[in-house]
């Protein structure tokens, strides 16, 4: 559920740069306080019914011999390997959504930032488009290991499934994104980066 949040937050967040950079006259009319209000919504409650959906169904599929789950959290794809019948119906219904989830957000974030790009290109000022590009770095970054790992963790053919590179993706877009999401975004902040300065030159020093 916080993992579909999180793929429409980020299309949200970059859609909010594209008429930040593309349409910075009318940004005040289009993104307001409604519209914030209406997309964070929107991206908290779309996956209720996809992941209650997933785990009524999952009350019905036969389970038999060990029930040991080798993974770090209950996902679907390490359910349905301990599953005994047919699973192709689930498993095309999951590889549905996680294209609507995963797939669509990612077109959609690639989109906006190709018009950013040809929007920046234009800009007659070096300093304006250092500023652009510092806007949409840090953004870009997190979507890249966000989407990255889950476009090749459910999108991939079964046949090429294994447990410990499941495991290991999982960490990407569970812990190490969500951890690294304060220092990236912080990263753009001129204070915080003088004082990583200070830091780092004490540590040298020392």
């Amino acid at each position: 559920l916080l993992g579909v949040t999180e793929c429409f937050i980020l299309t949200a967040m970059a859609y909010d740069r594209y008429v930040a950079i593309c349409n910075p006259l009318l940004y005040p009319l289009i993104m307001n306080s409604r519209l914030y209000l209406q997309l964070a919504v929107g991206c908290w409650t779309s996956g209720v019914p996809v992941h209650i959906g997933f785990t009524y169904w999952m009350f019905f599929l036969p389970f038999c011999g060990h029930k040991h789950l080798n993974h770090f959290f209950c996902d679907i794809p390490p359910v349905l390997a301990l599953v005994c019948g047919d699973t192709f119906m689930i498993e095309m219904v999951l590889y549905l959504i996680a294209f609507i989830v995963v797939t669509i957000p990612f077109t959609l974030i690639l989109g906006s930032y190709l018009k950013i790009l040809l929007t920046i290109v234009k800009l007659p000022s070096a300093s304006g488009r250092a500023k652009a590009f510092s806007t949409c770095s840090s953004h870009l970054m997190v979507v890249a290991l966000f989407f990255g790992s889950g476009i090749v963790t459910y999108l991939r053919p079964k046949s090429s499934h294994s447990p410990r590179m499941d495991k290991f993706l999982s960490l990407f877009y569970t812990i190490v994104t969500p951890m690294f999401n304060p220092m990236i975004y912080c990263l753009r902040n001129k204070d915080v980066i003088l004082a990583l300065k200070k830091f780092l030159l004490k540590w040298i020093v020392l």
